[in-house]
């Protein structure tokens, strides 16, 4: 089973140490974006960007926008993608963790493991774990119907770099991530 952890960025495994010391300076690695992962773009007059993407705001129509599309589908790595775990990918809470099968659910798609439909959810959860922010930005995604779509690369080399993997950024490096692709296709097509 993979491992799941609390933080923003798996491949600090969790260690606060590292969280904190990747909160400061990942603005310089990634610029804005950093500032965005983090929550620490926000001041006294202002949530975070992503806190207020998750609800309509004076900022913007951002759950209303989400909820005009037909779909919504949420692709996610289940292990070793070091940058977007797959609970934050799929926006589950801690308690929802569970084990994903090894066998693809289609022979077409050999790294898709596991297709939820997902309704809306009408009252966000509550419980002594949740964290009020996490839970704030997942009830408020959840608020509409979602499809969460896991993604499994097996072997030891396909591990290597799965977040671009899954999206074939380089097609001469993550070719066998194509097959993901092809599900997008297939499944979003009008």
């Amino acid at each position: 089973m993979y491992a799941y952890f609390e933080g923003q960025l798996p491949f600090v495994a969790g260690l606060p140490f590292l969280e904190k010391l990747a909160m400061s300076c990942a603005h310089w690695l990634v610029g804005k974006t950093g500032k965005h992962l983090f929550l620490t773009d926000g001041d006294e007059s202002q949530a975070p960007l992503l806190q207020q993407m998750v609800k309509d705001c004076a900022e913007g129509q951002f759950l209303s926008a989400l909820g005009s599309f037909e779909r919504r589908v949420a692709y996610a790595n289940v292990s070793f993608d070091h940058m977007v775990g797959w609970r934050t990918a799929t926006f589950r809470r801690m308690n929802e963790n569970y084990e994903i099968e090894q066998n693809a659910v289609d022979i077409k798609y050999p790294h898709i493991v596991n297709v939820e439909h997902l309704p809306p959810e009408t009252e966000p959860a509550e419980g002594p774990d949740f964290d009020p922010v996490a839970e704030e930005m997942i009830s408020g995604l959840r608020q509409l119907s979602w499809q969460r779509v896991s993604v499994r690369f097996s072997n030891i080399f396909q591990n290597i770099n799965v977040h671009s993997r899954i999206q074939v950024k380089s097609y001469w490096i993550h070719s066998d991530g194509a097959d993901v692709i092809e599900h997008i296709i297939d499944n979003l097509r009008l």
